[in-house]
């Protein structure tokens, strides 16, 4: 199947970068009579930044309603920003802004924490943050990507593919941006290594089985249609990718695309979250394609180097919010009993588990709020919409060091770390990304949607089930 590749081609738009609030008190209401476009940065110095002694990180989260921002070291609420409809978000890139996905594509919020780089060090600064006007335009925007210093968003209701520098999110199109129409639009992930080579996934609608690799000029170099389901991705070290499959996952290692199957007829692995220090893919694990919502209690654990799939047993069952990476490729699942797992990757072998909150079901509904994990610098960070609550949880000591109440119920979280951002020549992390599954927008559990809109990325939870689809 060709792919068309359309390089430097403008498809979003470029509105300009007030904050949401102020752009909403224009006279017209036109956004095309707002201050013309300019990038967040820009935006952000205007409002005298203040410097810091070191790195800000903050943590983003979404609820019914709209957005706020926290403080990563002491929990506070730093800003809230009314949003309509049901939003997601995923990392930007650049350690600073966060991809929100809402009515008309991927806007740019300023979580207002960045680093610039000066020599052999970097200075601190911090604003207020805001949502910006600038939007990547998308009919339905599905995974946002972040890897080695690229970010590429997957448009799912046109098959369109756009990837920019992530240091250059907040400036829009530029000369090193690239742009692909696939032939079908679908639920699909996109990709760039970083000698430009790219996975996409292939597809249409009603059925996507297809994984594409095309070199830096958009030619086709490897491909495969063995991958019924086919459902996000997530990057190893050495820049072996995986994709999922309903029944194993689809391997890109040293310019060939293999293929894994998993031990059941069924076994489908949907959200993956992988980690630059380690070989192994941590992946959801699911075998039952008749059950209308299956609450799984297997991990798998996938070798890059040699190619084996590993099951692992848990003390109790998951969702796809649940899964992510320590910094040092510590396999980290939130199980419903509690507690945070922690896995050997490389022997599948339960270290620790960690008790933060109560029991608690997944819900029916993916949409609806479930606990949710992502890390930075040690901690995970783990949510509580139970109680509202936001905890703090040192991985090596299992210690949780801060825990906080919020006036919200929190459903999606993210972070950036406010630090200096990768270039396009340094290898970014790859959160991942949880799209718990839209699919089942179709009458199937939605459940693991956008997997990410990722895993390292930690970013969509879109991970579509058939039995969630």
């Amino acid at each position: 199947m060709t792919l068309t590749s359309r390089p430097r081609v403008r498809y979003l738009a470029l509105l300009g970068v007030l904050p949401l609030a102020l752009a909403a008190c224009s006279s017209s209401g036109d956004p095309a009579d707002s201050t013309p476009s300019t990038s967040a940065s820009e935006s952000a110095e205007e409002t005298a930044p203040t410097e810091q002694a070191t790195v800000t990180p903050r943590i983003v989260i979404t609820y019914d309603g709209g957005l706020q921002v926290l403080d990563a070291t002491s929990l506070e609420v730093v800003s809230d920003i009314p949003l309509d409809g049901f939003n997601r978000i995923n990392p930007a890139g650049d350690n600073r802004h966060v991809l929100v996905s809402t009515t008309g594509g991927f806007q740019v919020l300023d979580a207002g924490t960045w680093g610039e780089p000066h020599g052999d060090h970097g200075h601190y600064y911090t604003s207020d943050p805001a949502l910006t006007d600038l939007v990547y335009e998308a009919e339905k925007p599905g995974h946002a990507v972040v890897h080695a210093g690229r970010t590429a968003l997957f448009d799912d209701g046109t098959g369109e593919i756009v990837i920019v520098d992530s240091a250059e999110i907040a400036d829009g199109v530029t000369d090193h941006a690239r742009e692909l129409t696939l032939p079908a639009a679908h639920h699909g992930v996109a990709v760039e290594l970083s000698d430009g080579t790219l996975l996409v996934t292939d597809g249409t609608e009603e059925e996507r089985s297809g994984v594409r690799v095309l070199d830096a000029d958009g030619e086709e170099i490897a491909a495969t249609d063995d991958c019924p389901g086919v459902h996000g991705e997530a990057t190893a070290a050495d820049e072996h990718v995986v994709i999922g499959c309903e029944d194993g996952v689809v391997l890109y290692a040293d310019g060939e695309l293999t293929k894994i199957d998993s031990p059941d007829d069924y076994g489908r692995i949907g959200n993956q979250a992988g980690s630059e220090e380690s070989a192994i893919v941590l992946g959801d694990y699911k075998s039952d394609p008749d059950a209308e919502l299956e609450r799984p209690t297997r991990i798998s654990l996938i070798n890059t180097e040699t190619g084996e799939l590993q099951l692992v047993d848990l003390p109790s069952s998951y969702t796809f919010r649940s899964i992510a990476r320590g910094d040092d490729g510590e396999a980290l699942v939130l199980g419903t009993d509690g507690s945070l797992h922690v896995i050997d990757p490389e022997s599948g072998e339960l270290e620790r588990s960690i008790e933060i909150m109560d029991a608690w079901e997944e819900p029916l509904d993916w949409q609806q709020p479930r606990p949710a994990i992502r890390v930075l610098e040690g901690t995970a960070y783990v949510s509580d919409p139970a109680t509202n609550e936001i905890h703090a949880v040192d991985i090596e000591t299992g210690e949780v060091w801060n825990s906080a109440t919020l006036e919200v119920t929190p459903n999606e979280i993210t972070l950036v770390s406010g630090d200096v951002p990768t270039t396009h020549d340094e290898e970014g992390a790859h959160e991942g990304h949880d799209h718990g599954d839209e699919d089942e927008a179709d009458g199937h559990d939605h459940e693991e949607e956008a997997e990410g809109h990722d895993a390292e990325g930690d970013g969509h939870d879109h991970d579509h089930d058939h039995e969630n689809e």
